[in-house]
């Protein structure tokens, strides 16, 4: 049950970041995700290899947003607040939230590269498209195919290497790893 927490909590994070930044505030985002990782922290078995999960996930978003943003394929709502290469706070707040789903309610991906590009080619686009429709947070320039791709291409490579990486990193915690099935 604890991996549908994790995923249940990660949504939470998830719409509080892109309602709040179609709203103009990055705030809501960078505070749920922050809560979402304290508390994911605290009950997990793999600390070390959810912190490196952190690390990598963040210059994934930096690469794949800020390429995104740079390119001029795309612009963030509540962008005030930005990294440069022009990543938004609350778009890196979504890819730490993300990180933190990586050895729980998402570990069944880690032996499973082909589902996890797969998943992040479809999923990833999808997701910065309920974003873009539903609350204004992302704008995509005309023709929004490029972005699109860009999102396919980008998110098709994260999410396998970093699953991966989840996968390694806590075999050789020794952690067991939590599957969608486990009712622990």
């Amino acid at each position: 049950m604890k991996s549908w927490g994790n995923l249940l909590g990660y949504e939470i994070v998830w719409f509080a970041a892109v309602i709040g930044a179609g709203r103009g505030s990055a705030l809501p985002g960078c505070l749920g995700a922050a809560a979402f990782m304290a508390l994911q922290i605290r009950v997990s078995r793999q600390r070390v290899a959810d912190l490196r999960l952190v690390g990598i996930a963040l210059l994934c978003g930096l690469i794949v947003d800020g390429g995104l943003s740079g390119l001029g394929w795309a612009h963030y709502a509540a962008a005030g607040l930005s990294v440069p290469p022009g990543v938004p706070l609350w778009i890196l707040a979504l890819w730490v939230a993300f990180a933190m789903t990586l050895n729980h309610s998402m570990a069944w991906l880690g032996g499973r590269p082909g589902w996890a590009c797969a998943l992040g080619a479809l999923g990833g686009p999808l997701a910065y498209w309920g974003a873009s429709r539903g609350w204004q947070a992302v704008f995509f320039e005309p023709p929004a195919a490029r972005a699109t791709i860009w999102l396919a291409v980008g998110w098709g490579i994260a999410l396998p290497l970093l699953a991966g990486l989840a996968a390694r990193w806590s075999a050789a915690d020794g952690s067991h790893r939590i599957s969608p099935g486990d009712a622990r």
